[in-house]
């Protein structure tokens, strides 16, 4: 059954995204930020884990990570642009940008909303954004044909500084301060949720202007986003179709619940405002997800 929590979450997402595109200037303090408050929203989904719980789901399940983690970066992309190419080639680009990404740090919160595999869920954070900048690259030049004037290195620094340091930060916590990591513990939701909105602001509020100047582009790209966050779903609770019900809800969290924002970045250095705006829009069916993930969880686990 959905709950009030729910409600309560998309009501701030959705609302955040409608200030930051009618009320620019005061969204555009946050505009700088959106990297670190990633980071801080996955140090608060470190917090109830143990690094020992992770390394013990990897064991148990490193056949299946392994599968999940090419099926994500690599299947996943390839399936989904050969779709758009050949039905809406106008989002196929988008399409494989958003389906190559890594999972997004916000997954691992969004896991804590449903029942599945908590650690599984980090764990494809972790493993996919290691990997993102040999993958990425990659299928750009395989499907696009087009090579990227990119820092490995520097792409590299940056999504390890995402994941390890609120890593270390947690441990740091657990060990000196655990007074500290209880507090935060109690106070995780409302705190997430000022952080959601924090980030919407700041991401929408460079698309003002862009939107009200043409406001079909809003729809067309929102339905684009929808349709794309549907199959990355689909895809996602079957991939593991022989797996627990908890391991297949994280792995369909995993493939809907992407690092959308660094594809926003992405694009408008490399590609076009389609595929940014695209990229800006799944922040709609990326909390959405909750709805159909909620139903699964009633379904499988009955």
């Amino acid at each position: 059954m959905f709950r009030i929590a729910d409600l309560v979450l998309l009501t701030v997402v959705f609302s955040s995204m409608l200030a930051g595109i009618f009320f620019p200037q005061a969204g555009g303090y946050f505009r700088p930020y959106p990297l670190y408050l990633m980071m801080f929203l996955l140090f608060l989904s470190f917090l109830p884990l143990e690094l020992s719980k992770v390394r013990k789901t990897l064991w148990k399940h490193i056949s299946m990570t392994v599968w999940l983690t090419f099926f994500k970066l690599l299947l996943l992309p390839a399936i989904i642009f050969l779709i758009l190419r050949s039905t809406y080639p106008r989002f196929a680009t988008a399409g494989l940008l958003l389906s190559g990404v890594s999972t997004g740090v916000v997954a691992p919160f969004i896991a804590t909303l449903v029942r599945s595999n908590g650690a599984l869920v980090l764990l494809m954070v972790v493993t996919t954004s290691l990997l993102l900048p040999f993958t990425l690259p990659l299928l750009v030049k395989v499907f696009l044909g087009k090579s990227l004037d990119i820092s490995f290195f520097g792409m590299t620094k940056v999504l390890s500084m995402i994941i390890f340091v609120p890593v270390l930060a947690v441990e740091v916590l657990r060990r000196w301060l655990p007074w500290v990591l209880r507090l935060l513990l109690r106070r995780r939701y409302p705190i997430s949720l000022a952080i959601f909105a924090a980030i919407n602001l700041g991401v929408f509020s460079g698309y003002g202007e862009y939107f009200r100047q043409q406001p079909e582009i809003l729809i067309s790209t929102s339905i684009a986003a929808m349709a794309l966050g549907g199959m990355f779903f689909v895809f996602g609770l079957s991939a593991p179709w022989h797996a627990e019900p908890e391991d297949r809800i994280a792995f369909a969290i995993a493939a809907g619940n992407i690092n959308n924002v660094l594809i926003i970045v992405f694009s408008a250095r490399f590609f076009g405002p389609l595929e940014a705006t695209v990229a800006a829009m799944y922040m709609i069916p990326f909390f959405l997800l909750i709805f159909p993930l909620r139903a699964c969880e009633n379904l499988l686990n009955r």
